[in-house]
């Protein structure tokens, strides 16, 4: 296995700028928000390598491919090495990778608790320190995760994505603290619904309660209608650029305008009235 840190290249000796950002890493990048993201960071210049879980082609309309599992310690250290040897730097950084699990939270085994954080967060830990000595050999970079309005508002039948995102907020604002001496930022991107394939790819509790059969249909219908209506997953991928690229990076970026208004929402209205309007807007009783 290659190590981590490199000697001088000929890559690494190219000023970064306007026009040559640099070198990207986009994890989960074979669909929907990650795909876009790449090919985001493409057009502003990003030389982009993307990770999917299966193997996919090396190349894909200009970002390179590498397959990873980011539950897989080797697995991510071995990408991070190819990475690494075909470009010789990583500048930016976009955690991605993520699933979702759907029910009640009683529903779920620790079992299946634990398969979800091992993906949503520890992923997230395990791509991060792989990529750090790098950045910090640099003097800079940039680290971008994918939160989710989920990540500081309570989610009924998601509590335990919504677990993993409030755990990545805490886990990127703290971070980001760390980081600053390194010339290193760390920043949370947080959409609202999105239309990808994400609904169609929830995972279903192994442990079905026959106590939520109403509630959970009623859910997704609701998660159905505000699938429906949510943002194209180019807007997402927009605004994780303006993260990457903000001179001045903030802690945290809405994208789209229902995450914006939800955002607003959580910080300057009153949490009873909050709790009431959360539940009338899942259909559930208030």
């Amino acid at each position: 296995m290659l190590p981590h840190l490199r000697s001088n290249t000929k890559k690494e000796m190219i000023p970064m700028n306007k026009t040559n950002p640099g070198v990207a890493l986009v994890t989960g990048a074979s669909s929907g928000i990650g795909r876009a993201t790449a090919d985001a960071l493409l057009s502003a210049g990003y030389r982009v390598f993307g990770t999917s879980r299966r193997t996919a082609s090396n190349q894909s309309d200009g970002v390179t491919m590498l397959t990873c599992d980011v539950t897989d310690d080797a697995s991510v250290a071995k990408m991070v090495d190819d990475v690494l040897a075909k470009a010789g730097r990583i500048d930016l950084l976009v955690n991605n990778a993520g699933m979702g699990l759907f029910g009640g939270a009683e529903e779920s085994s620790i079992a299946q608790a634990q398969a979800l954080f091992d993906v949503n967060v520890f992923g997230v830990f395990r791509v991060t320190n792989a990529v750090l000595p790098t950045m910090r050999r640099q003097g800079k970079g940039r680290i971008v995760n994918l939160s989710s309005v989920q990540g500081f508002i309570p989610a009924p039948y998601f509590a335990l994505y919504a677990s993993t995102k409030h755990a990545i907020e805490g886990y990127s604002e703290s971070l980001d603290h760390e980081l600053r001496p390194f010339g290193i930022r760390v920043s949370l991107v947080e959409p609202a619904y999105t239309r990808t394939a994400f609904e169609d790819n929830l995972a279903a509790p192994d442990q079905l309660l026959d106590i939520y059969d109403s509630a959970r249909a009623g859910m997704t219908m609701s998660v159905r209608k505000s699938m429906e209506k949510g943002d194209a997953p180019e807007v997402v991928a927009k605004t994780i650029l303006a993260a990457a690229i903000d001179p001045t990076p903030k802690k945290r970026y809405a994208a789209g305008k229902m995450a914006r208004q939800v955002s607003f929402l959580r910080r300057f209205v009153p949490a009873s009235a909050f709790d009431k309007s959360l539940r009338k807007q899942l259909g559930l009783p208030v």
